[in-house]
């Protein structure tokens, strides 16, 4: 008998500052926090697992690649969420204060693959994007 359920992702990035880490995905993100030690944490990122491990000399480092007129860092990880999801967490972040390094908009208006986007950094430095598309079926559009 086959499993019906969609796997889940794993990701392990690193970080510079454990406690920085912790108060901006728990506190600002909203993630629920799981296992942890004084060299990594694991964070429920939309019910996948993330797991920030201490690594300094290695956080934060990305170039970046021209998208839609935007300089996106070529290293960064995030999720595609529902469009009212996607809403709150924009109107979230903006409350909080988070820094955008792309501001909440709709990258390829109009075109195939047209979706709603935003980039901001962790307190390591590590890029992530959340975006939404109002139909899924253009997630993979060319």
């Amino acid at each position: 008998m086959t499993d019906k359920r969609k796997p889940f992702f794993h990701l392990a990035f690193p970080v510079t500052d454990l406690q920085e880490t912790l108060i901006f995905y728990r506190d600002v993100l909203g993630c629920e926090t799981g296992r942890s030690s004084d060299q990594w944490i694991d964070f429920d990122f939309w019910g996948h697992q993330v797991v920030a491990h201490l690594s300094p000399d290695e956080a934060g480092k990305s170039s970046v690649n021209e998208v839609d007129g935007h300089a996106v860092p070529a290293k960064h990880f995030g999720l595609i969420l529902e469009w009212v999801q996607w809403e709150e967490l924009a109107e979230r972040l903006q409350n909080k204060g988070v820094n955008f390094i792309i501001d909440p908009y709709i990258r390829f208006e109009g075109q195939p693959g047209e979706q709603a986007t935003m980039f901001f950094k962790d307190p390591s430095g590590n890029a992530l994007e959340f975006k939404a598309f109002r139909n899924e079926d253009q997630i993979f559009a060319s």
